[in-house]
């Protein structure tokens, strides 16, 4: 994998804001740092971590329309909430904007957000990291998942989701809000 890392940062720095691009930062030093603790490439992990939300600069009908033009398949849930369809882009952008090939990568992108049954090591690293990095105080308990987010992968994972779960409601018209 060969990635220009000042390619990256001047594509995010262009089409993020400043708020989303200071998340960004602070996901890909959270993972870099996880990395270390559990043996997993430090440059995937920066890599997954910058472009994590790559493509969360789309509205909802732009993320459509991205899919739609790209035949990137969705579901009918995606399809009413379609800020959840960012992780998909953003995995799609990583391949043909910037190269990268590399499955675990590609993984860590696309299922930030939802995760999925037998996720990697990079893959837990970067959808823990989104919820934990510096700038976040989405709950009380937040500096004892960050402690524990460096001694046990699987049960960190097992905390965010349940953050992810309360994050992610379902309304009365059926449609998924984000709590951020």
């Amino acid at each position: 994998m060969v990635t220009d890392i000042n390619d990256v940062l001047k594509y995010l720095q262009k089409k993020q804001s400043a708020k989303r691009f200071h998340h960004t930062l602070g996901v890909a030093y959270t993972a870099t740092a996880m990395a270390m603790q559990f043996d997993v490439d430090i440059n995937s992990a920066e890599i997954a971590g910058l472009l994590h939300d790559c493509a969360k600069y789309m509205d909802d009908n732009k993320s459509l329309n991205y899919c739609k033009k790209y035949n990137l398949p969705m579901t009918e849930i995606e399809k009413r909430n379609p800020f959840l369809l960012h992780g998909k882009i953003g995995a799609h952008i990583s391949e043909n904007r910037f190269g990268i090939t590399e499955p675990d990568i590609i993984n860590a992108i696309r299922n930030h957000t939802t995760g999925r049954p037998g996720m990697s090591k990079l893959e837990k690293i970067i959808f823990v990291a989104d919820y934990i990095e510096p700038s976040r105080k989405l709950q009380p308990n937040l500096n004892e998942i960050r402690k524990l987010a460096f001694k046990d992968l699987d049960e960190v994972l097992k905390h965010c989701i349940k953050l992810q779960e309360s994050i992610l409601t379902k309304n009365k018209l059926g449609h998924i809000e984000s709590g951020y």
